[in-house]
């Protein structure tokens, strides 16, 4: 893997990683273009260092499967810290935010393997989930006589 490699695969993670974290901002959400631009470059960087021996060991294949289950575990953590739950208040706020941190390091991964085809229709559907499903929830809601709440999507519901 040469310099130009490897500047391609983490500005890519990086940069996908702030364009998802632009419709967290837009939307007054605790994560935006910074945390997720850092949690895919974070990503890319921890796979990189294992996938070749001018970055880093290289020990194959066993060693990035190890890094990408350490990744997606410390970003379980990250996730968890962004979902609270208010006193007295029923509700869990910031499941989706959780998801687009562990989404975003994924892609992180898929980037320092340039798996370029998966990262393809994974980043459009990422905007499909997050643009269009709050409406088709709604929609759904309405239509099946659930109530629909003021911005909260059915995981952050009490239950019923």
């Amino acid at each position: 893997m040469d310099w130009t490699d490897i500047a391609l695969r983490l500005a890519a993670a990086t940069v996908i990683g702030m364009v998802l974290g632009l419709n967290r901002d837009l939307h007054g959400k605790p994560t935006g273009m910074r945390t997720l631009g850092l949690v895919g470059l974070g990503a890319a960087l921890a796979v990189m260092a294992v996938i070749d021996p001018t970055v880093g060991r290289g020990d194959g294949l066993n060693a990035v499967s190890r890094v990408v289950q350490g990744i997606l575990t410390g970003i379980g953590f990250l996730g968890a810290g962004v979902i609270v739950r208010g006193s007295g208040d029923a509700r869990v706020r910031g499941l989706t935010t959780a998801a687009c941190i562990w989404v975003t390091a994924s892609l992180g991964a898929a980037c320092a393997v340039a798996a370029w085809p998966v990262i393809a229709i994974a980043v459009p559907l990422f905007f499909f989930v997050l643009v269009a499903g709050g409406p088709i929830e709604k929609a759904l809601r309405a239509r099946f006589g659930r109530p629909v709440e003021n911005g909260t999507d059915s995981s952050e519901r009490p239950p019923a």
